[in-house]
């Protein structure tokens, strides 16, 4: 998800709110940054491990028309250990249309390099020094690995927000499907064994932690932050309003989604759904509402300004995502702290953000998710029992407890090495 619009970086021309690359909404900005305790602790943390120049290593820039909950989450990050005085530099494969350099929130941003070249030619930029000098790395591993281990002895922290499992054939031809799967699930790992790993919950821990090769003690759970905007205020519908937030993509399988609506609307005539994203699945949902008539009560506005979004996750009754894949669950979190309950898959990152029968609901059939949904919608006692302990249970996830968290895994690498002689060069 998304925040409030960034500054518009150096030679990149304006940034519209309309046009954040997110699960439907605009791109956070400094003045979301309302007062940051966690800086003068960053910083002293950052100075004692000798980490002053970070690079960061990211399949794709927040600005990516494909960006999602993984470059808001490096985002964030690089944000707050800016604004702690560290010289952070992000380097991503290329955004058409986009300037190569960018600064922006205190972090530099290099976008060169195609979406599977960069895979080659970030980590000779930082071997070759061309980023200028660096103290420590971040490898953002977002399905294909960057195999750091292999060429930098630099300290070093792997951010993996999930294991990807079945989302491969949903993206890719089958051969490369399965050269993907299994280099994420059999070949990577053991190179990762000594490796500082940093997941955002419980559940994806326990699915990358039977990764072979993955050493347990090593991999440490640091979840994501929520944005002071997302908050309880306004109004709620006058009529059944139901949303869900998120990229037009396989991965969010809103297919079924539109099923499961189609047997709720029998029941709760009057039901309105709003999904909120743009995506390169839009035409074939589009044809999916057509074919189940839903196109009435169903309707798909593309990307919100943060304003916008919020105000919907106010007025909503209920917030639902069908993923089949996630690191923690940014929307439902987010709706959560507006006070909106959840029905959700029952998935990894899912089983972390919502509390079964406290804060929303799981389920892994459709008939069971059909209804959960009608017994929220229809129950407004139970509807707001859960909302408000959904509004209480999101109130401790900080961006700056996440950028602090992530901080100390790589401080915890550094000292490490510096206690067995390792070098801080790139190999």
């Amino acid at each position: 998800m998304r925040r409030p619009t960034p500054a518009a970086p150096k030679g990149s021309g304006s940034r519209s709110q309309q046009t954040g690359a997110a699960d439907g909404s605009a791109a956070p900005g400094p003045a979301q940054l309302q007062g940051a305790p966690a800086s003068t602790e960053l910083a002293q943390l950052a100075r004692d491990a000798g980490l002053r120049r970070v690079a960061m290593l990211a399949w794709r820039d927040i600005d990516d028309a494909e960006a999602g909950g993984s470059e808001l989450h490096a985002h964030e990050v690089a944000t707050r250990w800016a604004a702690a005085g560290m010289d952070v530099v992000l380097r991503t494969s290329s955004v058409a249309g986009r300037s190569v350099l960018v600064e922006r929130d205190g972090y530099r941003v290099v976008r060169r390099s195609g979406r599977y070249a960069v895979f080659a030619t970030g980590p000779m930029d930082i071997a070759a020094g061309r980023l200028g000098p660096v103290d420590g790395l971040v490898e953002v591993w977002n399905g294909m690995p960057w195999l750091s281990p292999l060429w930098s002895r630099l300290p070093r922290v792997v951010f993996l927000h999930h294991v990807h499992g079945e989302m491969w054939p949903m993206v890719l031809p089958p051969s490369l499907a399965k050269a993907g799967n299994l280099l994420e699930s059999r070949l990577a790992p053991p190179v990762y064994c000594r490796s500082r790993i940093v997941t955002l919950s419980e559940s994806s821990r326990r699915e990358i932690v039977r990764l072979p090769g993955v050493r347990p003690s090593r991999v440490s759970v640091v979840p994501p932050g929520i944005n002071r905007c997302y908050s309880p205020g306004g109004q709620r519908a006058d009529r059944p309003l139901v949303v869900a937030v998120g990229r037009l993509v396989p991965v969010k399988n809103f297919p079924r989604l539109m099923g499961i609506l189609a047997r709720v609307h029998e029941r709760v005539p009057d039901l309105e759904t709003i999904i909120v994203g743009e995506g390169t699945e839009r035409s074939g949902l589009e044809a999916r509402l057509r074919e189940l008539g839903a196109d009435g009560y169903v309707s798909m506005p593309g990307r919100l300004g943060t304003d916008q979004l919020v105000e919907l996750y106010r007025r909503a009754w209920v917030v639902v995502s069908t993923s089949v894949r996630e690191g923690w669950g940014m929307t439902v979190s987010e709706a959560a702290a507006c006070g909106t309950p959840a029905v959700a898959t029952r998935i990894p990152g899912h089983l972390d953000a919502i509390e079964h029968g406290v804060t929303g609901m799981l389920t892994d059939r459709d008939d069971d998710f059909a209804r959960h949904l009608e017994t929220l919608l229809c129950d407004p006692l139970l509807r707001r029992r859960l909302g408000r302990a959904a509004s209480e249970r999101v109130t401790a996830l900080t961006w700056e407890a996440t950028a602090r968290g992530t901080l100390a895994a790589l401080v915890a690498d550094a000292r490490s090495r510096s206690l067995r002689g390792g070098s801080r060069s790139p190999a």
